[in-house]
């Protein structure tokens, strides 16, 4: 459920008083945990470092993420991949196709350097 139209979009304060004493364009990171603050157009150019849970994410902001929370930009789980019999012999036959072609990739140029 969203905020209420009453209260307006939070935003954290500490967060834009840091930005207020940076220069528009300026590359430092300005770390912040607050990832369900909403991005405003004063925050457009920046880069704040949203924590994630164990690190902080550096996040570009523009113009086209105003209105959204930050959260949204720092992913908290990081997907590895599906599993199972399948994709294990997939993955085996990728890299096997792999090695075929280093093989064949070598063989030519052994054989003009033989040549010579």
């Amino acid at each position: 459920m969203s905020r209420s139209l009453k209260k307006g979009p939070y935003v954290d304060k500490k967060l834009l008083k840091k930005l207020g004493n940076l220069k528009a364009g300026d590359k430092t990171i300005t770390k912040t945990w607050s990832r369900n603050s909403t991005i405003t157009p004063e925050m457009v150019g920046f880069i704040i470092g949203v924590h994630n849970g164990k690190i902080h994410i550096p996040v570009q902001i523009m113009e086209e993420m105003v209105g959204h929370k930050l959260g949204e930009f720092s992913l908290t789980r990081r997907f590895t991949r599906h599993g199972g019999k399948m994709q294990r012999e997939l993955e085996a036959q990728a890299k096997l196709k792999e090695i075929e072609a280093a093989k064949a990739a070598k063989t030519p140029d052994s054989d003009s350097a033989a040549n010579r």
